[in-house]
């Protein structure tokens, strides 16, 4: 989906430039940052290695009436990479709170409402955990506080996530050899027919959006995508954020997601009682691109209802 956005940088201490995109809709050129100041912001954070075609059903939705931004981790999209090779989950929590804060100086000076997809619902804990002033209300889609267990997987790891993470350190040195054949497969036909044969994508996954994903993946530096996995894995979990959550917050599980399982998200449900609860019914881990619409509709609603957002979009006549 083509997008018309800007894309700006904020610079990390050590130097990496971070992009970060407003989604700027039928904005005039010229005045896009002007025109689109004074709306409600909606932050977007991804998953590791996702392609941002997986929030085209949100950004079309609140790109009509709301300042939406979604942005890059290091060595994704237009982001750089990590310039002192750091990619452990407190250095993409850094980045997002100089992002949210940029989002905000461009803006109202209002923080915006976040929205976290797989590894992003970890980030955006844990920087409620350090800032919970810059989150104002939040919406955690298919992620868990802790990283995947792979005891759960559709082909179970022994040993669970220690062993992984293990596993992880010590294959690190032959990243640089192991990647060109990944790249094979990921640009072979059968990247596609063996995510349905696996069960992580359902059959409402649309090729298009899967194989603009697989493309991302491979256009991304293998070192830098296997530091970020590791410190997915090393970094220690926050299930102790949960209670101490004081804003409106939505969770939208997908029932058939094999990578974060449907009593992840239910652990945390139990851990967050006045969250809301959306399930979504024949949707795995791609949930975002195979059930955009209804996952849109519940993130628009989500905002009307607890009185952070427009409940439709403002048309001009």
């Amino acid at each position: 989906m083509p997008y018309r956005r800007l894309t700006r940088f904020v610079t990390a201490p050590d130097g990496t430039r971070v992009a970060y995109h407003t989604h700027v809709g039928h904005a005039p050129e010229g005045e896009m940052e002007p025109a689109l100041a004074s709306r409600p912001a909606v932050l977007l954070t991804n998953g590791i290695g996702t392609s941002e075609n997986f929030w085209r059903y949100i950004v079309a939705d609140l790109e009509q009436d709301h300042r939406v931004v979604h942005w890059d981790y290091r060595g994704h999209g237009r982001s750089h990479l990590s310039i002192n090779g750091d990619y452990a989950l407190r250095i993409h929590v850094d980045d997002l709170e100089r992002v949210t804060e940029e989002v905000m100086a461009r803006g109202d000076g209002r923080p915006p409402h976040h929205v976290g997809f797989s590894m992003g619902v970890r980030v955006v804990l844990e920087l409620y955990r350090r800032r919970p002033e810059l989150i104002p209300a939040m919406t955690l889609i298919a992620g868990s506080p802790a990283s995947p267990d792979p005891s759960a997987w559709f082909i179970p790891f022994p040993g669970g996530r220690g062993t992984l993470a293990l596993a992880f350190r010590t294959l690190t040195p032959l990243v640089p050899q192991v990647a060109p054949l990944v790249h094979e497969v990921l640009a072979s036909r059968l990247a596609y027919p063996l995510g349905r044969a696996t069960g992580l994508l359902r059959a409402r996954a649309p090729r298009a959006d899967i194989l603009e994903l697989l493309l991302a993946l491979r256009q991304m530096d293998p070192q830098a995508f296997w530091m970020m996995m590791r410190g997915l894995l090393e970094g220690p979990p926050c299930w102790d954020v949960l209670p101490q959550v004081r804003v409106p917050t939505q969770l939208i599980a997908a029932k058939n997601d094999l990578l974060v399982p449907l009593r992840e998200m239910e652990r945390m449900r139990a851990l967050l009682p006045d969250a809301e609860w959306v399930l979504v019914e024949d949707a795995g881990h791609a949930g975002l691109v195979e059930a955009g619409t209804e996952i849109s509709e519940a993130v628009r609603a989500f905002r009307q209802s607890r009185g952070v957002g427009p409940a439709y979009p403002a048309h001009t006549s």
